[in-house]
């Protein structure tokens, strides 16, 4: 694997610019990261920052949404905005030559949209149509219904889309509101790679934004740490063809030194077709259609859950089947060869998603904003190999011993009464 130097930076109106060097192509990307998305909404208004980054493209003070896209397409640049639970991110990939001109594209983006009014109506019929997907999709309800349980009040329970109800009250005072409080200077991070050199970098940044002042604008406090609450059992039933069987449990976030070796333990789970769920519930027991498990990083508390898919009439056993294989890491170490399979899958898969540009871009701007330092990269590797069966089984131990349970089955027999049997 490549080492690509890795530069920071910060402006004096608190902007900070990653460089990443590379180059091996004429290709530069890069990432603008923000702090933002549904962890900083209100109730009132999730999907505000969904709806935010929707309509950010769609025009500023000088040019009209048609205009934006002609000056990106015309080039054959790429120029996106997207949010997600902890953050807000710009994304653009353009050769070197079209560089500035789209830089500062999307330095306008950022610091003078319009919001025209036309564009937030577009935007936001297109997002409830997506919410009505996402209620009509099985998995999505059954993560949906964990989510809750799992973090009661806090934002991390919502979706990043909000609800029908709350994209139907985001005004546009909203969306300029909401700008002029999260998307600043000080609160940005700004990540280049590619044939790029940290002075060119620095350069670059200062001409778009390093005119940009800070607002005397108060950030919001950050919700509150998620309540434990007592494991629950939830069944929701919907039409729909198999059951979502979902089990999850609350997971240190990214700084928690427990967080390494459940990042393993989600690898020796899930990663690929000769996983644990996969050989034992699938191919041994032929009880699933889909199973996995997942771990995402969070700045907060976060969440460990297996899931599979099943028919209806397996749920009980599903469930059984699921929290035994948990279980099992609780009980029982690895074996020398598990570990070692465990290790060198999630190696080689973390060294393969840093191979473009883009996804160097993404990995170390993700990083600073999760308060990790350049060097976390290396240091994730090799704490990744000095991880014992023993430090798995007693992570495992700790923070995957009782699970929140939730279900969404068609309302069909061997999908009801089992609260009593199976939350015990």
């Amino acid at each position: 694997m490549i080492n690509h130097p890795i530069h920071r930076s910060q402006l004096p109106n608190g902007i900070t610019v990653l460089t990443i060097s590379n180059p091996t192509a004429d290709i530069v990307s890069g990432r603008f990261f923000i702090p933002a998305g549904s962890r900083w909404e209100t109730p009132e208004r999730a999907g505000l920052a969904q709806l935010l980054t929707s309509v950010l493209t769609k025009g500023t003070e000088r040019l009209s949404a048609l205009e934006i896209a002609d000056r990106v397409e015309s080039v054959g640049a790429g120029l996106g905005l997207d949010t997600t639970t902890d953050y807000i991110k710009m994304s653009l990939k353009t050769v070197k030559s079209d560089l500035v001109d789209i830089f500062k594209l999307a330095g306008e983006i950022l610091r003078t949209p319009n919001f025209p009014e036309s564009q937030i109506e577009l935007e936001r019929k297109l997002i409830l149509q997506a919410i009505k997907s996402q209620t009509e999709q099985p998995f999505n309800n059954a993560y949906r219904q964990l989510r809750t349980a799992l973090y009661g009040e806090h934002p991390y329970a919502r979706s990043s889309l909000g609800t029908a109800a709350t994209m139907g009250q985001i005004t546009r005072q909203d969306l300029v509101d909401y700008h002029q409080t999260h998307i600043r200077p000080d609160r940005l991070i700004i990540s280049l790679a590619g044939r790029i050199t940290p002075e060119e970098a620095i350069d670059l940044v200062t001409q778009v934004f390093g005119d940009w002042e800070i607002p005397e604008i108060e950030l919001p406090l950050l919700a509150p740490e998620c309540v434990t609450t007592q494991p629950q059992y939830q069944v929701e039933h919907q039409s729909t063809q198999q059951a979502i069987v979902m089990l999850g449990y609350l997971a240190p976030a990214i700084h928690d030194p427990d967080c390494i070796a459940l990042k393993l333990i989600d690898s020796y789970l899930s990663n690929g077709m000769s996983s644990r769920l996969f050989v034992e519930l699938r191919e041994k027991r032929g009880l699933a259609y889909d199973v996995s498990s997942f771990y995402p990083t969070r700045l907060d508390t976060s969440h460990f859950a297996v899931y599979m898919g099943t028919a209806a009439s397996n749920t009980r056993v599903a469930v059984s089947g699921l929290r035994a294989e948990v279980d099992r890491l609780c009980l029982e170490q690895l074996s020398a060869a598990e570990l070692q399979t465990a290790k060198d899958k999630l190696l080689g898969q973390y060294a393969l998603g840093k191979q473009t540009n883009g996804q160097l871009a993404q990995t170390y701007g993700w990083y600073e904003l999760l308060g990790l330092s350049v060097d976390f990269d290396s240091q994730f590797s090799e704490a990744i190999q000095q991880l014992t069966s023993a430090q798995l089984q007693t992570a495992a131990d700790k923070h995957l011993s009782e699970p929140y349970i939730s279900i969404v089955s068609p309302q069909e027999e061997g999908t009801t009464g089992q609260r009593g049997d199976e939350g015990n």
